[in-house]
């Protein structure tokens, strides 16, 4: 069955939540938007496309900043309203240089810093 973009479940935005997990061991590292042409621009390229929203604009993830995020496979939940990008992901995927934009656990009613930026 050949994947149409517009057959997701997006918001009243035209976005829909895509987690990036790592391919290597699994973990999440990040959470953005996409709208129908960023999914599109992903699966053609192989290079993950979120929207922007604060700069309503696409962002090819590590375009800037070299932290390339590699598509190896896109899934789509049971809703349909939802993605989860499992890619290779070059340097850390927070803006925070750290490697999952994760990194505050909350523990015994306490916030603790769980991953320090990468060096």
């Amino acid at each position: 069955m050949t994947f149409d973009p517009a057959s997701l479940s997006y918001d009243e935005k035209g976005l829909i939540p895509c987690i990036a997990q790592s391919e290597e061991d699994g973990d999440v590292l990040m959470m953005a938007w996409m709208n129908a042409e960023a999914v599109a621009r992903t699966l053609k390229t192989g290079r993950v496309t979120y929207w922007s929203r604060s700069r309503q604009a696409f962002w090819v993830k590590g375009e800037t900043s070299g932290n390339v995020q590699e598509l190896v496979e896109l899934r789509v939940d049971c809703d349909r309203d939802c993605l989860l990008a499992v890619v290779r992901q070059t340097g850390p995927a927070c803006h925070t240089g750290r490697r999952s934009c994760f990194f505050t656990a909350l523990r015994d009613g306490e916030e603790v810093e769980i991953l320090s930026p990468l060096e």
